[in-house]
């Protein structure tokens, strides 16, 4: 007997890890998902540092923020709103698959990414409690009315895309200009850029200088009080920055104007379509359960001989059985496979009509960076097409470059027009006999940057229509802009007043 199901080696609890990630489906919040709401693809992301490294902790203790139990991280979600419908957990990172995207907590670190009207800004001050009531961090005095206390963290980095449905938004995110407005009452000296053309794609960012220190609580700033400038173009001196965030590299691939017929694969009833054909294929005498969460199964290699069977209810409804199902037959899983990942591990989620997301826990396969991640999702509705993916996998590691992984992700989802944003902190300065004179020093920088990018200026099938380089106090910022060949799709859609 051949059956669909969640096989026995896997255990409800992140607490449960052995070595290979493990997931947890919160199957309450998935009932009744539906992603005709999510009409607004491009996410918000937050990414917040509690600490340097998880070597790092000082007082926090060594578990830092994974010791805060999932409940809280729960109550602090539903003030974004949005929902968790499953975990993977390992030693280094808990990964959320979320209804609205995803949330990634290290011990010194969480990154929370999500998409339509949610109101992600809305939870960083009770992250900023959390972290200190529950993840141990020093207590500093609160920044906003709606906390008792916070913890002053490491860094915090806030961007997003331009909004296609700004209007429609909630809450702080109705323009960037209240967004920057939100993190200025919470931090001190912040610094907000726009990347790109004003009237064309763009990027907006957000981020706090290191050892970032809070707002005054007993001054905060009133809504007519000048704000943190959003500086267009600007170039700040160069920074060296220590320890692990040494290391930080993020890869960033938003594309939208998906090909409207490559992205009937993330529709339910294409997927099912693809589910009942590879589970026809098996012999009715074999036993061996399916693993409907594995990345690698057998499925097309078995033979069915009667045909006759019902299809298993999770293959013909949205969920994860037929998230790892998209996640298979559309290439996803080949992105990090598991012959140079063996512990990896992706949870993937299938909604209704439409709509796709996934989340991967990459363990280093030397065991000696620690574990990464990516995070993939997909609104295929042709008036509002979006396409997101994001890793931290270093491209040293996977034996690829980054050219070579935005090709592979690009031939996945064919956009019409993509942006590539890499963030990629500092090397170190070389030791050098002498002194090291700022002229030398900018040479290095730019060698440094031009041989790790380079390679990104060829796209296959696309043009690059727009190139920026930033320098922002520890990190190199490449911002790039690409169109279909053959793309007649007309200008960007803005969506949202200039800054």
């Amino acid at each position: 007997m051949v059956y669909i199901g969640i096989p026995k080696n896997y255990t409800q609890s992140p607490s449960s890890f052995m070595g290979t990630p493990s997931l947890t489906i919160n199957h309450e919040a998935t009932q009744d998902l539906d992603s005709t709401n999510a009409f607004e693809g491009p996410e918000k992301l937050l990414e917040v540092w509690f600490a340097p490294s998880a070597q790092e902790l000082g007082s926090a203790g060594p578990a830092g923020l994974k010791a805060v139990p999932e409940e809280i991280w729960k109550d602090m979600l539903d003030l974004v709103n949005c929902q968790v419908l499953s975990i993977v957990s390992s030693e280094d990172v808990d990964a959320y698959l979320l209804s609205e995207s995803s949330m990634f907590v290290w011990p010194h670190k969480l990154i929370l990414k999500t998409c339509g009207t949610t109101t992600l800004l809305s939870g960083l001050p009770r992250i900023l409690e959390i972290a200190t009531l529950f993840g141990g961090f020093p207590r500093a005095a609160a920044p906003s009315r709606g906390i008792s206390v916070a913890a002053a963290p490491y860094r915090v980095f806030y961007s997003r895309k331009n909004f296609l449905f700004p209007d429609r938004q909630r809450g702080p995110h109705r323009s960037w200009r209240d967004e920057v407005r939100t993190m200025d009452r919470l931090f001190l000296n912040g610094s907000a850029y726009m990347i790109g053309k004003m009237n064309g794609e763009h990027w907006y960012l957000y981020l706090t200088e290191p050892n970032t220190m809070l707002t005054p609580p007993a001054s905060p700033k009133a809504d007519d009080e000048e704000m943190t400038e959003t500086k267009i173009l600007s170039v700040p001196s160069h920074a060296v920055i220590p320890g692990a965030e040494a290391m930080d590299e993020t890869l960033e691939v938003l594309m939208t104007d998906l090909e409207e017929e490559n992205a009937k694969q993330f529709y339910l009833d294409h997927a099912t379509a693809v589910a009942e054909k590879r589970y026809r294929n098996f012999e009715t005498d074999n036993d061996d359960p399916v693993d409907v969460f594995s990345n690698n199964s057998d499925m097309d290699d078995v033979s069915s001989s009667d045909g006759s069977r019902i299809l298993p209810a999770e293959l013909t409804t949205e969920g994860h059985a037929l998230g790892t199902v998209v996640s298979e037959s559309c290439g996803l899983s080949d992105v990090y496979p598991k012959s140079k990942f063996p512990e990896s591990r992706i949870d993937a989620y299938l909604f209704t009509p439409c709509g796709f997301s996934a989340n991967g826990v990459i363990p280093s396969p030397d065991q000696t960076t620690g574990t990464h991640y990516f995070t993939v999702h997909v609104t295929p509705e042709p008036q509002c097409s979006y396409a997101s993916f994001e890793t931290n996998v270093p491209h040293s590691q996977n034996g690829q470059t980054t050219a070579g992984i935005i090709q592979q992700v690009v031939n996945i989802f064919k956009p019409g027009r993509f942006t590539v944003t890499l963030f990629e902190a500092k090397p170190e300065l070389p030791v050098v006999e002498g002194e090291w004179d700022s002229i030398k020093e900018a040479k290095y920088f730019e060698r440094q940057l031009l041989r790790r990018t380079s390679k990104m200026e060829h796209v296959e099938g696309y043009r690059r229509v727009d190139r920026i380089v930033h320098d922002l106090d520890g990190y190199d910022l490449v911002f790039r802009y690409y169109e279909r060949l053959d793309w007649k799709g007309g200008a960007p859609r803005l969506g949202e007043e200039r800054v």
